[in-house]
């Protein structure tokens, strides 16, 4: 990729899974990371797998105290910023309760818009123009049963990409959004077998995405080589076409 070497690049949600993978990628692109997430335990195993150039903040997007941490950080300079952050608190309609609903909204939704608006406040004093990334899912596209909260945030995150770089655009920040399928991450890999096939069967490919796929996805929207992408959502879901 082009452009990455030494960019200061901001990803939530990075001690696992598709955030890690991503991470990851990034810093192979020779990327400083500043790294967002709950676990304290993986702080350490982050530090030795990012030697160089990378700075933990332990805390949860949706409180008051992680904002600040994260802004302190962002006041030093950014040049790329991962949404990734998300939670699922799966639910029919009948069944779901006000805070299953309020916490995916908050996390997927509500963090994405702060966190969005505190990058570009700087990107714009800076003048030097940034990308932020938001993470979608083929949820948004075609919903899924039980997950009222968390399409309706994946749908909202595709909006408000478009929204933003239609405003953001003057000052040469890219927005964009990539939209995962069915990915094997840590998480799903605990699901029951008959329900891992039933997935892969969604897809045409017959297979789960691949964490380093989506990171793959993200550094190209990063790098210079998409210079003139912006307000896209790239769907990265191996043609899952949901029922």
């Amino acid at each position: 990729m082009k452009g990455l070497t030494n960019k200061r690049v901001f990803i939530t949600g990075a001690a696992s899974g598709i955030g890690r993978s991503t991470a990851e990628r990034f810093y192979a692109e020779g990327a400083e990371l500043i790294l967002i997430d709950m676990p304290t335990l993986e702080q350490a195993e982050l530090t030795a797998l990012f030697p160089n150039k990378m700075t933990y903040i332990q805390g949860d997007v949706t409180k008051a105290e992680t904002l600040l941490a994260i802004q302190a950080e962002v006041n030093k300079g950014i040049d790329v910023i991962v949404n990734n952050a998300g939670i699922t608190r799966d639910a029919t309609l009948l069944k779901m309760t006000d805070d299953q609903w309020d916490s995916v909204i908050a996390v997927n939704l509500t963090s994405i818009f702060k966190l969005s608006r505190m990058a570009a406040e700087k990107m714009k004093a800076a003048g030097k123009g940034g990308v932020i990334l938001n993470a979608a899912s083929v949820v948004a596209h075609y919903g899924n049963f039980g997950q009222a909260n968390y399409s309706a945030t994946k749908a909202g995150v595709i909006a408000m990409t478009k929204t933003l770089s239609k405003e953001l655009g003057k000052d040469q920040i890219r927005v964009n959004a990539v939209a995962p399928g069915f990915i094997a991450t840590p998480m799903v890999a605990k699901m029951p077998e008959k329900v891992l096939q039933m997935m892969e069967e969604k897809s045409p490919l017959r297979r789960l995405g691949k964490p380093e796929e989506i990171a793959a996805a993200y550094a190209f929207l990063a790098s210079d080589d998409a210079k003139y992408i912006t307000g896209t959502t790239l769907n990265v879901d191996g043609g899952t076409i949901l029922g």
